[in-house]
């Protein structure tokens, strides 16, 4: 999460290019929105008993839980006109690089449509119960959960694609929904990449078939680079504050 903020900050201050970022999760763990109180929304002592790492986003949203997934990062500038100027438009982009990078692995993904689809209004409250407007739906199921915070200077966006979902493991650390009558509904809204295609891919592939996506989608080139030297200084005292689980009553920027 520093990585994600420090790009973002050097981003716009310098109108810098755009950055795409594949990332994982280890040990596994809990992301929470900005707004929200760890006390009320994750199971605290069950995430220690497991060794669940938990830590606090810089977008908003409900807890997510990580672990068997690919998480994307897009951090682009205002200067950028790849994306949109809202949040819903940029929503939609990013959906649709997202959505032909993984038509390449055989998944026809497709953008949830206007609103919440879900009847449930019990599972609204977590993250991948219900898909927002222009998320990604495979056979009517919930495979790819997404956030965004924007300033004037531009947006970051990441978001998490799963390979598998353990609806078990997630009920149990996602308060309030630690209830087995959750299960079935929670296994119905949310599959992962690994369980709709006949074979499983590795990770790599599945990275290369998203950037050939954005390439397309966006009409661009990727070139791979490292953190800069400033971001990994910015990243390093960032640290500091995504170790606190309060740090949202401190100004950001």
């Amino acid at each position: 999460m520093a990585i994600d903020e420090a790009i973002f900050r050097e981003t716009i201050t310098g109108k810098k290019k755009p950055t795409i970022r594949f990332y994982g999760w280890h040990p596994a763990a809990v992301s929470i929105g900005y707004f929200q109180d760890p006390q009320n929304e994750v199971n605290l002592a069950q995430c220690s008993n497991m060794g669940v790492d938990v830590v606090r986003r810089l977008t908003g949203g409900k807890a997510v839980y990580h672990e068997d997934e690919i998480t994307y990062s897009v951090v682009a500038g205002v200067q950028e006109k790849s994306f949109s100027t809202d949040i819903s438009g940029t929503y939609e982009v990013i959906s649709n690089c997202l959505v032909q990078g993984l038509s390449y692995l055989g998944i026809e993904a497709n953008l949830a449509p206007v609103g919440r689809i879900a009847k449930n209004n019990e599972l609204e409250a977590c993250c991948f119960a219900v898909p927002s407007r222009n998320e990604l739906l495979v056979s009517g199921r919930k495979i790819c959960g997404s956030a965004q915070m924007r300033t004037k200077g531009g947006f970051l966006q990441h978001g998490s694609l799963l390979l598998k979902f353990n609806p078990v493991k997630a009920l149990s650390v996602v308060l309030p929904f630690s209830k087995p009558e959750y299960l079935p509904k929670l296994s119905n809204s949310v599959s992962g990449i690994n369980e709709v295609i006949l074979k499983a891919v590795e990770t790599n592939e599945i990275c290369n078939a998203l950037k050939k996506g954005f390439t397309e989608v966006l009409g661009i080139e990727l070139a791979e680079e490292s953190m800069t030297y400033p971001e990994t200084t910015l990243k390093n005292e960032l640290i500091k504050k995504y170790k606190d689980l309060n740090w949202k009553t401190k100004k950001i920027f």
